[in-house]
């Protein structure tokens, strides 16, 4: 169950992938959307962190969703045997 989420946050959290697979304006990620409001001498801070909170909620909620088994993979592959 670790593995999933972990492999949920890491495919979350692509970039390079969706930037080279995706040409369609629409069906861009919210990674690359972020990354289009950092310029080159300017920089929208507030839209980049109201960005940041909205795509860090699918993976919170993963998180909250799943924290047991989480929670209790870690505590198995600490216990020496």
């Amino acid at each position: 169950m670790d593995l999933t989420i972990f492999m949920f946050v890491a495919t979350w959290n692509d970039y390079l992938g969706p930037t080279i697979y995706l040409k369609s304006e629409s069906k861009k990620t919210i990674q690359i959307g972020l990354q289009r409001l950092i310029g080159q001498y300017s920089s929208e801070y507030g839209l980049i962190m109201a960005g940041t909170v909205i795509s860090l909620i699918p993976v919170l909620m993963m998180f909250l969703l799943l924290q047991k088994y989480f929670v209790e993979g870690i505590a198995t592959s600490c216990v020496k045997g």
